[in-house]
Parts: structure tokens; C-alpha cells; sequence
């Protein structure tokens, strides 16, 4: 990126505050506008489903969600989301930029310093989001146990201890590091087609970030529904084992349960997620840095006004200015 660009770099005075508060506030949007239908995602992902919630499309589970169960059940578990994905995605878009920035030097970044800072951002989401997506789950399953996501949470700690909540991370970082990656990838690329010159064009960037999510999702699917099985340990009961642990033992189960055709359960309601989810998180992320940089810039030329010095010149009064009296003509 230039160095003289004050939007798609932020002001210099800028603080790392900045990309954390307005990446919290694009995470939380994000996860609350698409929730019931990452609910959806979740439920026809699921290998052994209920007779009573086996759907045929993503219109018939939440047809069927919310006829039998009450459209409340398609926000199960947002409570923990929404404390989780404000400090999750402060973290993912402040590392991004401050990566990005540090490999680019101050020039417009390359696919692989893209790739690279949305590789480092994902590790850090991560570390915060696997908890998080543990408990989501459990709550969106069809016929959950749970009545809250502090009983679920103290319930899974208790049986299960605290690798409970860590056990899909590997498998969470096998799938978001190429998802991330193509995701920034596609973003950066979309926006030198749309968006050259790096304006604030609230049209490019929801059009860049839904065309990313689309493509990453796609690209990721079968990751995706190992990991949650790996969250939600679904089939231990037919399979007679404590729990599944691990890619291999994840993608064994999968295939065994659904064949071929299992790793891909969920596509349609995966990409319908991602593709709005990623064009409202980069909108707002978008338009709280255009936000920002607006405001930087007015207080700049503001200071500007209130240090200027005025100087006040002293014009002399008549009485003391010398005017040479006209000749006296006899």
C-alpha cells in the first residue's frame, strides 16, 4: 500500500485500538445477522441426524427448526458467539493489518504478503474461536441436552476436561489456513479489479468479501464438517468409542458414516453463510476505518486552524503620518 494512502492504511496516529474495535464490531455483526443460518449449517452436517431432523434443503431444516422447535432454538448458543467474536476478530483483523503492513513496507502488499497475514491473524483467531465453536455446536445440535451455554460448558469440562475444547484446533487451523489464505487472497485481488485506487467503495468491498467467502468456503467444505464433528462428538454411541480424536480418525468416521458424498453435507448452507457473513464483516470493517480516518483527518485540519498565529500590524493614525504640505502659491 502507498504510504500516503490515510484510508486503506488508517492515520499514522492511529492506534492498534483502532483495528480492534473496529474488528470487534464487524465479528459481532457478522456472527449475529447469519446465526440461524450458521444453525442450519450445522444441523445438516450432523452423520447419524435424528428421523425428525433429517432435512433435505437448507428452506426445510429451518422450515422444520422452526415449526417444531420454536424459532428461539435457531439462536441457541449465540450468547457465547457474541462474547467470543468481539475479542476473536479484534485480534484477526489487528494482526492482519499490522502484518500485511510490516511485509508490504509501505507498498501495495503482494498474494503472498496477503497470504501470509491472513495465515498469522487465523492462528490467533483460532486460539480464541475453538472454545467457542465447541459450545455453539453443542447447543445448535438437534435435541441438545443444554440449557444454557454455562451448563453446556461446565458439563463438557466436567466429563470430558479442558482438552475437550482444544480438541478440533488442529483440524480448525488444516482448515482455516487455506480458507484465510484464499479468503484474503480473493479479497485483495477483487479489490485491485473494483476498487484500483483503494477508495472507501462500500459497494467493492461487500462484493470482494462476499466473493471470498464463497470461494474459501467451497474450497474448505470437507474440513469443515470434520471439524464439527470433532466438536460435537455426535456418533461416539454407534461407533462404541469414547470420542473421535483427530483429522484421520475425524475423516475415517465421515467416510464410514456418509461415504464420499459426507464431506460435502452442508455445502449449500456453508456458502449462503460465508458469502453474506464475509461481505458484512468486511462492510463494516470497511466503513469503521473510513470512519475513522474521516474523523483523524478533521481533527488534523482543526489543529491546523486553532495554531495559527495571527499577526496584528499597527497602521498609524493621520496625525502622525508625514505628508509634504502643497507649495504656497503667491
Amino acid at each position: 500500500m502507498d504510504e500516503d494512502d490515510p484510508y486503506e492504511c488508517l492515520p499514522p496516529t492511529s492506534t492498534t485500538s483502532t483495528h480492534m474495535l473496529a474488528g470487534a464490531a464487524a465479528g459481532v455483526m457478522e456472527h449475529c445477522v447469519m446465526y440461524p443460518v450458521d444453525c442450519v449449517k450445522t444441523r445438516m452436517q450432523s452423520l447419524v441426524p435424528d428421523p425428525k431432523a433429517d432435512y433435505r434443503s437448507i428452506l426445510d431444516a429451518f422450515h422444520k427448526i422452526v415449526k417444531f422447535e420454536g424459532m428461539r432454538n435457531t439462536l441457541r448458543g449465540i450468547q457465547v458467539v457474541v462474547g467470543g467474536a468481539g475479542p476473536a476478530h479484534a485480534l484477526y483483523f489487528t494482526c492482519y493489518e499490522k502484518t500485511k503492513k510490516y511485509l508490504a513496507n509501505g507498498q501495495r502488499g503482494t498474494h503472498f504478503t496477503h497470504g501470509v497475514a491472513g495465515g498469522v491473524s487465523t492462528i490467533v483467531h483460532d486460539a480464541v474461536m475453538t472454545p467457542i465453536d465447541v459450545i455453539k455446536q453443542r447447543m445448535q445440535v438437534y435435541g441438545s441436552p443444554y440449557k444454557s451455554c454455562v451448563d453446556c460448558t461446565k458439563d463438557v469440562y466436567t466429563k470430558e476436561g479442558l482438552r475437550a475444547f482444544y480438541r478440533s484446533y488442529t483440524t480448525q487451523l488444516t482448515m482455516n489456513l487455506p480458507f484465510q489464505i484464499t479468503h484474503f487472497i480473493v479479497y485483495e485481488k477483487m479489490q485491485d479489479i473494483l476498487n484500483h485506487d483503494r477508495k472507501y467503495n462500500p459497494l467493492s468491498h461487500v462484493i470482494s468479501g462476499g466473493l471470498a467467502g464463497a470461494t474459501s468456503a467451497a474450497v474448505t467444505m470437507p474440513l469443515d464438517v470434520c471439524k464439527t464433528l470433532l466438536n460435537t462428538q455426535e456418533c461416539c454411541a454407534r461407533k462404541q468409542v469414547s470420542y473421535v480424536d483427530g483429522m484421520a480418525a475425524a475423516c475415517r468416521t465421515v467416510y464410514e458414516f456418509q461415504g464420499f458424498l459426507g464431506f460435502f453435507r452442508g455445502l449449500q448452507a456453508r456458502v449462503i453463510f460465508q458469502m453474506p457473513a464475509t461481505a458484512i464483516s468486511w462492510g463494516v470493517y470497511e466503513t469503521f476505518k473510513y470512519s475513522l480516518s474521516k474523523k483523524q483527518d478533521a481533527e488534523e485540519k482543526y489543529g491546523n486552524v486553532k495554531g495559527l498565529t495571527v499577526q496584528v500590524v499597527t497602521v498609524p493614525s493621520d496625525d502622525h503620518l508625514s505628508i509634504p504640505k502643497p507649495a504656497h502659491n503667491p
